[in-house]
């Protein structure tokens, strides 16, 4: 027969449960509050600040997207997800204008590139980049998505059939995001590459604000792809499938969920995410191929702070980190160079503070 707990263990197992719901809420209310007063504090003192917060935050959003949904389906962090922002980012460079570093200066190894195209360099409604961008973006995140795909061909999927742990597959990441970046260094070089060269025109809004035009498309497609994931998860089978196999990927399989093309599909969209973050990321400041490395920290802490297999909470996350960043710098102490370093406190916090973040499933 079964064991019967006594009344005495059963008060301290319903105590200790409700202190731990208690923390729990308390620590979320906390947080939350100091979200609140950031914002109130940001808006009222340094709205500026706070319009390029969002901008750089929508970045994050989306690259903490993709990072978001290949944990909840492949269980392991994705340590390259940085530095395949930024491959991204060079081949819409390369398709653009058909430029790698040659033995001593800059070459053009292709006759014919996106910017040839009759007036695909042109400006368009204001911004500073014509169509050609927008198709060298397109062609970069088709490219990225069949990278990702490859990679996970040829490496990540034999250790997934080993039953490999996930401090193999995170050295196997790490050895895929030096490899990604010394391919940018061998075909692209170590120095600073633009989109486009010379003064942005920017639009004044109210409040004596001024920001950069490409900013607004910045925000609006970091918002669209969010949406348009959003709809895939929810509103499609294949996100039926996709969640699904993130619930119980043993459970998926046995119910005739094909988990291997939901493994591929995770990855074409997370290759689409990281290209579309990593192209907009470069056009709001520039490409350099250490920016890759030093991405994984807000991403990681967009990720966490939202809630680890949560693509809303990365969203939310993202947006929190990037705003944080850019007021953190406005309070004089902080260097603007060092401004990635409010995403290590951030994630630090929220690791002592709610490991499950904002949005994550409370753990039992």
């Amino acid at each position: 027969m079964p064991s019967r707990r006594s009344p005495f263990i059963n008060a301290i197992a319903a105590a200790r449960s409700y202190y731990r719901n208690l923390g729990d809420t308390a620590s979320a209310v906390v947080i939350w509050a100091l979200i609140g007063a950031l914002f109130v504090w940001a808006l009222i003192g340094e709205t500026e600040a706070l319009v390029i917060g969002i901008v750089t935050g929508s970045v994050f959003a989306l690259g903490a997207i993709g990072l978001t949904l290949i944990y909840g389906i492949l269980k392991f962090a994705h340590f390259a997800h940085g530095d395949a922002m930024m491959l991204s980012a060079y081949l819409a460079f390369f398709f653009l204008t058909g430029t790698v570093v040659g033995e001593r200066t800059d070459t053009q190894p292709l006759h014919w590139s996106l910017n040839d195209l009759p007036g695909a360099a042109e400006p368009l409604m204001g911004f500073s980049f014509g169509y050609g961008l927008l198709l060298s973006m397109a062609v970069a995140a088709v490219a990225m998505a069949i990278v990702l795909v490859v990679l996970d061909r040829l490496i990540y999927r034999p250790l997934r059939r080993r039953g490999s742990g996930i401090v193999i597959f995170a050295i196997a990441s790490l050895a895929v995001a030096i490899s990604l970046r010394s391919v940018i260094l061998m075909f692209w070089g170590p120095s600073p590459r633009f989109y486009v060269r010379g003064i942005r025109p920017t639009t004044d809004l109210p409040f004596d604000i001024r920001v950069v035009t490409d900013q607004f498309f910045i925000f609006a497609a970091a918002i669209i792809l969010a949406a348009l994931v959003y709809a895939i998860l929810f509103r499609t089978k294949l996100g039926k499938a996709m969640r699904a196999m993130s619930d119980n990927a043993d459970l998926a399989l046995v119910s005739g969920i094909n988990t291997e093309r939901v493994v591929t599909w995770t990855w074409a969209i997370g290759g689409t995410l990281v290209a579309i973050a990593g192209v907009l990321l470069a056009l709001q400041s520039q490409l350099k191929p250490e920016l890759g490395f030093v991405l994984l920290l807000p991403l990681f802490a967009s990720t966490i702070l939202g809630g680890i297999g949560s693509p809303q909470g990365a969203f939310a996350g993202g947006m929190i980190v990037g705003i944080s960043q850019e007021v953190a710098v406005t309070f004089g102490f902080l260097s603007p160079g060092y401004k990635f370093s409010v995403a290590v406190v951030i994630l630090i916090v929220i690791l002592l503070v709610r490991p499950r973040g904002l949005f994550g499933a409370q753990q039992r």
